[in-house]
């Protein structure tokens, strides 16, 4: 009977050996399914981020791209104002204040209203000369209205 009785006592150590090896072998099915997980995170992140990065930079693009459409198209309704010879001549009278032959041009300096307006104007350019080119006539002019 002690036989039977030491060979009860083999069978439970064994059976606990077993036990406890099952309880490993599952944690390193669990490790290897971790272990799995991570390596495939590791190799698809770096592409993961290079898409997003990608994709942010082709909506700046975009945007920039139609700001460009936009300025390209707002520059072509200017250069059909410019090629129309009407437009030129406005825009030289208001910008450069040049005159069509013939014409008389006054420069009035003062603001206030509250001046009489006869004696507060002065008529530059009566005394600049004749014939000169439009640069002439503006350094004339400043240096007339200079003196006064």
């Amino acid at each position: 009977m002690v036989r039977r009785s030491s060979g009860g006592a083999r069978k439970k150590s064994y059976r606990s050996r077993n036990l406890n090896f099952n309880r490993h072998q599952g944690s390193g099915r669990t490790f290897a399914i971790a272990a799995i997980f991570f390596a495939l995170a590791l190799f698809l992140a770096p592409p993961i981020k290079n898409y997003f990065t990608q994709r942010a930079q082709i909506s700046a693009l975009k945007a920039q791209l139609s700001s460009d459409y936009a300025a390209l198209e707002a520059a072509r309704k200017e250069l059909t104002l410019w090629q129309d010879p009407n437009y030129i001549k406005s825009q030289a009278r208001e910008r450069l204040h040049f005159v069509m032959p013939g014409e008389r041009q006054y420069i009035v300096t003062g603001g206030d209203e509250s001046q009489d307006s006869t004696s507060g104007d002065i008529n530059v350019v009566e005394n600049l000369p004749e014939g000169q080119p439009w640069y002439t006539r503006m350094i004339a002019s400043v240096t007339e209205a200079g003196k006064q």
